[in-house]
């Protein structure tokens, strides 16, 4: 037995209208998708989708603000790798200078003319290491310091001075230090460095021509427990000549002689009131060694002098009663320049511009030792402002292919999708035309 279903025009009126409406709202959904090249247009297309694609965005983003950072710190760091090149430069023709002002040969007025050419070298390094980099801020501040961290005259002591916070601020992740610890470059710290000067004074009026007196570098042993005053500064050390006495038997033959001298303290405490040398020669070469108590620290030198010729035809003694040795903390490059031209002005002498050359060189050596070991840092921190920055760049190029897998759209299957819709929207429009051309009067014709 046959079933007959009846369907209504209206039902298939209806029905039509729909598959129009729904085809035709895909059609616009994939032209969108194609115009716009993305899958995902609105959150609500894909939520998931859209959710890792703007978290890929954010990240990207915050990747650039930090690559921004990064090139302001790295052009502040190339700016203070420069300056300490500049600093090395400068302090590297101070050394010379004062190498050959410490020839014998000179007058007072040479010596003269050598430390004004390097106190014009001391301003021209003082404006270096003042430098500050585009944003107004120093390029040697350390943790933080005053827009001139360097400060000071050469009336003053110490003639420099460092007004900021000491230490090397460290990286992060994705950026670098923009400053360099100007204090650990340019000034001593005598518990970490314990670089002491030793300068020779003759209170009694003998002047030092005829006879050579010199003392070699202070050696300090272990420097962290080194004492120090009240306001916590290093105490300054003299050294003084009190007098000679005859060795006891059987040395006391040929002029042999015993030198005395006292240790003294800023303070005025005398640390050794009978300090004596060894059994020294008349008319020879005498060294005598110093060591000095300063806390649970040693300061250690050697007191040279050679005896000058007596008009008589004898020989006298190297060492004049009251030479004075001051063994006083550097504190720092500039400090050691200052000094430096201050003794060669004031030598009278081709034996104390020696002491000075001498003790000058020593130190500007180990200065030079921690610029140059501050300058190989500031390179390691810009290498390693190009190690992130590449880093970051492979990260953006990964977060970009995320972000690309989440909402962009495959053309080849979005212009398929489209042709596929555009060609079932027309045969919808073909067969719904024919459905509205169907009545009861069609059928009757």
């Amino acid at each position: 037995m046959s079933s007959f279903y009846r369907v209504s025009s209206a039902n298939m009126y209806d029905s039509s209208v729909r598959n129009l409406a729904t085809r035709q709202k895909s059609l616009t959904d994939l032209q969108e998708n194609l115009t716009s090249g993305k899958r995902v247009v609105r959150a609500s297309d894909d939520p998931v989708a859209a959710a890792q694609a703007e978290r890929s965005l954010m990240r990207m983003g915050r990747i650039q603000a930090e690559q921004r950072t990064l090139e302001v710190q790295r052009g502040a760091m190339a700016q203070a790798e420069s300056t300490l090149g500049d600093a090395v430069g400068l302090v590297q023709e101070m050394r010379q200078l004062i190498v050959a002002a410490g020839s014998g040969t000179l007058t007072p007025a040479d010596r003269t003319t050598y430390a004004n050419q390097i106190q014009s070298l001391r301003e021209q390094l003082a404006e270096v290491v003042n430098r500050k980099d585009t944003n107004g801020m120093p390029l040697l501040g350390a943790l933080g310091s005053e827009l001139q961290p360097f400060v000071g005259s050469l009336s003053g002591s110490p003639t420099y001075d460092f007004k900021g916070l000491a230490g090397q601020a460290s990286s992060s992740g994705p950026g670098i230090a923009g400053m360099l610890d100007g204090h650990s470059a340019l000034m001593f710290d005598p518990r970490r460095d314990g670089i002491y000067h030793a300068g020779l004074s003759n209170a009694g009026g003998t002047s030092f021509d005829g006879r050579h007196v010199a003392t070699g570098t202070v050696q300090v042993g272990n420097p962290g427990a080194l004492e120090l005053g009240a306001n916590g500064q290093p105490y300054t050390y003299s050294v003084r000549i009190t007098g000679f006495q005859t060795p006891p038997a059987p040395d006391d033959v040929d002029g042999n002689y015993i030198a005395t001298y006292e240790v003294a303290r800023s303070d005025g405490t005398v640390i050794e009131p009978n300090g004596e040398s060894g059994i020294l020669k008349q008319g020879k070469p005498a060294d005598i060694p110093i060591s000095i108590t300063a806390g649970g620290a040693t300061l250690e030198f050697t007191l040279k002098g050679t005896p000058r010729p007596d008009p008589g035809g004898t020989l006298e003694r190297p060492f004049a009663v009251d030479d004075t040795v001051t063994v006083q903390a550097s504190t720092g490059m500039l400090d050691v320049v200052d000094r430096v031209v201050s003794e060669l002005r004031g030598a009278t002498s081709g034996n104390a511009a020696s002491q000075a050359v001498g003790q000058a060189l020593a130190h500007l050596d180990k200065g030079m030792d921690r610029l140059s070991n501050l300058r190989g840092y500031a390179g390691e921190l810009l290498n390693r402002a190009d190690r992130i920055g590449s880093d970051q760049e492979n990260r953006s190029i990964q977060l970009e292919a995320d972000r690309s897998r989440a909402e962009d759209l495959d053309l080849v299957k979005g212009i398929s999708d489209f042709q596929n819709a555009h060609l079932g929207y027309e045969a919808a429009l073909k067969s719904y035309a024919q459905v509205q051309r169907m009545s009861l009067f069609d059928y009757m014709r």
